[in-house]
C-alpha cells in the first residue's frame, strides 16, 4: 500500500504552484502581461498556469521567480509539503474543532502568512505542552526536592526558635546571647545555601535530558554508545560508578556464557527468540541481554527493560519513541509486568505508543532462590523491544496501547489508569 499523502501528487503540486504564482503577482500589483513578458512567455500562457491548467517546468519557475522577485523555492511545490503537513497536524491537535483539511493546500497558497501564523502557534502550543509534561514528571519523581524542602523548613524553624528566644528572653547571660546569635548566623547561612541549591536545581528543569540520580547517570552512560568504562567521566557519583562496575561484570559473565560467535551463527538460522534460545540451549533472558549488548543486524534499534518482583524497573534502555516515565510509576499494561505472573514463559506482545510508533516485544520472567530454601524467592523479568513497522505486524494479533505514567498519558479509556491525566481534555 502506498504511503504517499494526497498532497504529494503531481496534480496537487502543479495546482499549488500556479496558485502561488498568482498570489505573488497580485501581492506586487503586477499585470499578467508584464510578468509574462519578463518571463519570456505569453500572457495567455501565464493565465493558464495561474489557473492550474498547465504544468510548470523548473526553468520556467526560475524565470517567473526572477520576474516576481522571489526565490524559486517559494514557488516550487516541494517546499510546501512540510507546510501542508504542519497545517494538517495543527488541525489534528484540535479534534473538537472541524477544519477543512482537504483544502489545506489551497489555504496555504492563498494565505501563506496566516498559514505561517497558524502553524507557528500550533507548534508553540505543542512545545509548551511538552515542557509542562516534562516538568510535571520531574516534580512528581524528583528525589532531591523533598529532601531539599525538608532542609529549608528545618533551617526556618531553627531560625524562628533562636530569634524568638533572643526577642523574648529578657536579660540573657552574655554567653547564651552570643551562642544564640551564632546559631542565627549559622542557620541563616544554611538556609541561604539550601535555597540557592534548590533554585539551581530547578533551573535544570529546562534541560530535558538532565540527570539527577545514579540510576539515570548509568542509563545515560549506557545510551551514549561509547566504550563502557566504569570510571567514565560521565559518571559523577560513587553510587553510579558502583552500579556501572556491576553492570560491566554482568556483561562479562553473559559474554562467557554466550559468546558473540555462537550468537551470530545461530541468528543466521533462527530469527525467532524462542527458537533461538532452544538452538543455543540458553535461557531467553540471557539471549535478550546478549542481543542488546551485541546489536547484530536487525537489532540496532532494540531496547531492553528489566524489573524485579515488585515491578520496579532496574534497567531502562528503551528504543527511541518508547514511552516511559522518568522514574517509577510506569504504565501498568507493559507486557513485562504480565510476565511476572507467568515465569519461565516467553510472552510476545505488540504495543502502540500514543504517538503512533509500534513495537514488537518479548517478555520473560525468571525465579530464583540465591540463599537456598530458607531464603526469599526472587523474580526478575526482562522485555526485549523491537521497533516494527505497522504493516509488518498488522496480522500478528491484537495490539495493546501503552503510554508513559498515567499523569501524562492521553489514553483516557485505559482500564489500568491510576489517576486522571493532565492531558485528559486532549
Amino acid at each position: 500500500m502506498s504511503m504517499r499523502s494526497p498532497a504529494a501528487s503531481p496534480a496537487a503540486a502543479s495546482g499549488l504552484t500556479g496558485t502561488r504564482i498568482r498570489e505573488r503577482r497580485l501581492s506586487l500589483s503586477r499585470r499578467q502581461a508584464d510578468v509574462a513578458r519578463a518571463a519570456g512567455i505569453s500572457a495567455a500562457y501565464l493565465n493558464l498556469i495561474e489557473h492550474n491548467r498547465r504544468p510548470v517546468s523548473a526553468d520556467l519557475i526560475a524565470r517567473l521567480a526572477q520576474a516576481l522577485d522571489v526565490p524559486p523555492e517559494e514557488l516550487a511545490s516541494g517546499r510546501e509539503e512540510a507546510r501542508i503537513a504542519a497545517l494538517r497536524e495543527a488541525a489534528a491537535r484540535q479534534p473538537g474543532t472541524p477544519a477543512e483539511v482537504d483544502q489545506a493546500a489551497e489555504f496555504l497558497a492563498r494565505f501563506p502568512g496566516w498559514a505561517a501564523v497558524l502553524t507557528g502557534l500550533s507548534q508553540r502550543a505543542d512545545l509548551i505542552e511538552r515542557r509542562l509534561i516534562h516538568m510535571s514528571d520531574r516534580m512528581s519523581h524528583d528525589p532531591y526536592l523533598p529532601a531539599a524542602l525538608h532542609e529549608v523548613l528545618s533551617a526556618v524553624t531553627s531560625l524562628r526558635a533562636s530569634a524568638s528566644i533572643l526577642a523574648e528572653g529578657g536579660d540573657l547571660p552574655a554567653e547564651w546571647g552570643a551562642r544564640f546569635r551564632a546559631n542565627l548566623q549559622e542557620d541563616s547561612d544554611r538556609l541561604s545555601a539550601t535555597v540557592q541549591a534548590v533554585a539551581a536545581h530547578l533551573d535544570t528543569f529546562e534541560a530535558e535530558g538532565a540527570t539527577f540520580t545514579p540510576t539515570e547517570e548509568v542509563e545515560a552512560w549506557m545510551a551514549a554508545g561509547m566504550p563502557l568504562v566504569a570510571d567514565s567521566a560521565d559518571l559523577a557519583s560513587d553510587a553510579a560508578r558502583a552500579m556501572a562496575r556491576a553492570h560491566l561484570a554482568d556483561q562479562h559473565r553473559d559474554r562467557e556464557a554466550l559468546p558473540d560467535a555462537a550468537l551470530l551463527a545461530a541468528l543466521d538460522d533462527h530469527g525467532d527468540l524462542p527458537a533461538l534460545a532452544v538452538a543455543l540451549d540458553c535461557a531467553p533472558d540471557l539471549v535478550m541481554r546478549r542481543l542488546l549488548a551485541l546489536r547484530p543486524a536487525g537489532f540496532a534499534q532494540a531496547g531492553l527493560l528489566a524489573c524485579d518482583g515488585a515491578g520496579v524497573l532496574v534497567q531502562r534502555c528503551p528504543p527511541p519513541g518508547f514511552p516511559l516515565a522518568r522514574l517509577g510509576d510506569d504504565c501498568a499494561v507493559l507486557p513485562i509486568y504480565q510476565a511476572l505472573a507467568q515465569p519461565h514463559v516467553i510472552i510476545r506482545a505488540i504495543v502502540d505508543a500514543p504517538e503512533g510508533q509500534r513495537f514488537d516485544t518479548y517478555s520473560y520472567a525468571r525465579r530464583s532462590q540465591p540463599r537456598g530454601l530458607d531464603g526469599p524467592v526472587l523474580t526478575r523479568a526482562q522485555m526485549l523491544i523491537l521497533p516494527t513497522p505497522a504493516s509488518a505486524v498488522a496480522s500478528s494479533g491484537p495490539v495493546t496501547g501503552i503510554g508513559p505514567t498515567c499523569r501524562i498519558c492521553p489514553r483516557g479509556t485505559c482500564p489500568a489508569r491510576r489517576e486522571p491525566s493532565i492531558l485528559a481534555p486532549i
